[in-house]
């Protein structure tokens, strides 16, 4: 398993404990209640985006490798469909 894998895996399980995950931060453009992990090694920067404001789990919307100071827009309109999708979902239930 590569480190920034291992790394945001660790970080996640932080966020699945209650506990907030070294390097991250808010994400609101994405959703209300979404985040970022960052996770930076010598391959470059990745990044994890999350909700967890649901009491059932941790929920990844997207995770992806950074190729430039600015994140793609296609990274976050990713993210923001399946936020949208996540949030219809849980209200059919």
């Amino acid at each position: 398993m590569s480190r920034p894998r291992h790394e945001a895996g660790y970080r996640l399980e932080r966020v699945q404990a209650g506990k907030e995950p070294k390097d991250w931060k808010p994400m609101p453009s994405v959703g209300i209640g979404v985040n970022e992990i960052r996770v930076r090694d010598e391959s470059g920067a990745h990044r994890v985006v999350y909700v967890a404001k649901f009491a059932e789990a941790v929920y990844v919307l997207h995770a992806f490798q950074k190729k430039s100071r600015k994140t793609r827009k296609s990274d976050l309109d990713v993210a923001r469909k399946r936020f949208r999708n996540l949030v219809q979902e849980r209200k059919r239930r």
